[in-house]
């Protein structure tokens, strides 16, 4: 007979630690995960493959001008509806919902502002909002950062960021302000003063073919898509294969609509060197 009985045995359950959320992002280009403090620290840039991602308006004002030095103008502006536009969703709830997610009255912002010491004035375009598209409110403020540039002698800055073009809820309305904004830059040119277009992903439609296309210097973001109508409708159309990376900012480049490709990091570095050079 055994001196000792069978043996017990406890079962030990430790409750698994979750790792908390929001800590992580994953890359849409590599797929690698990114500890988001250190996407943050490289201005949403992915350190493995280089992808850049999306900034908000103000994430671009706060990378490009000096610390404390933007004054923004026309705020509170918002766009109405002329043609009480309807759809599964009326156009008043959709620029509530996206006010709401944004934080933003309208897609664009503006205002003056110093880079690296330099005085500039500076818009910026949201793809958050109805995909950066350009209504009336767009459009106007587009065109008072022109004017305001013009008046004052002041070198632009316009970072445009529009998947949408002009905005379909607003009919003529919108489509007018394509020749609104040229004719603000005619002006703004014969003054001989510098205008700097900044493309980001995506950049496309009737704000491509109006102001972000008339820059004297036109710098694009590394792997931005860039063009007027996209590749698929551009094959259905003409019924052909387009070359690869086509309407991407490197193939442009080659082919010589836009001037430089420029890394997030090193864009104010070299918006600086170019308003020494030419403002």
């Amino acid at each position: 007979m055994a001196l000792f009985g069978k043996p017990k045995y406890t079962t030990v359950h430790t409750k698994k630690k979750e790792m908390p959320e929001g800590l992580w992002t994953k890359c849409p280009e590599c797929l690698k995960p990114i500890y988001n403090k250190t996407l943050e620290e490289n201005a949403k840039v992915c350190p493995e493959c280089g992808y850049h991602f999306l900034l908000t308006a103000y994430e671009r004002v706060n990378l490009l001008v000096d610390l404390d030095a933007f004054r923004e103008f026309d705020k509170d502006a918002v766009s109405t509806d002329p043609l009480e536009f309807k759809g599964p969703k009326s156009y008043k709830e959709k620029l509530e919902q996206d006010k709401e997610t944004t934080g933003l009255s309208e897609a664009c912002i503006y205002g003056v502002g110093m880079l690296n010491g330099k005085n500039i004035v500076i818009t910026v375009t949201d793809s958050r909002f109805i995909m950066g598209s350009m209504g009336s409110v767009v459009g106007d403020k587009v065109t008072r950062s022109i004017e305001y540039a013009t008046y004052n002698s002041l070198p632009l800055i316009i970072v445009s960021g529009s998947g949408g073009g002009a905005r379909m809820y607003e009919g003529m309305f919108s489509l007018m302000q394509m020749a609104k904004t040229s004719a603000a830059l005619a002006r703004h040119q014969t003054k001989k003063i510098l205008y700097i277009s900044v493309l980001t992903n995506p950049t496309m439609a009737g704000v491509m073919a109006s102001f972000a296309g008339l820059g004297d210097i036109i710098i694009a973001e590394p792997k931005a898509l860039i063009g007027f109508a996209g590749p698929r409708v551009i094959e259905q159309t003409i019924r052909q294969k387009l070359p690869p990376g086509f309407q991407r900012a490197e193939f442009l480049l080659e082919h010589g609509l836009i001037d430089m490709i420029v890394q997030r990091k090193n864009l104010k570095g070299t918006l600086s060197q170019l308003l020494d050079y030419l403002g």
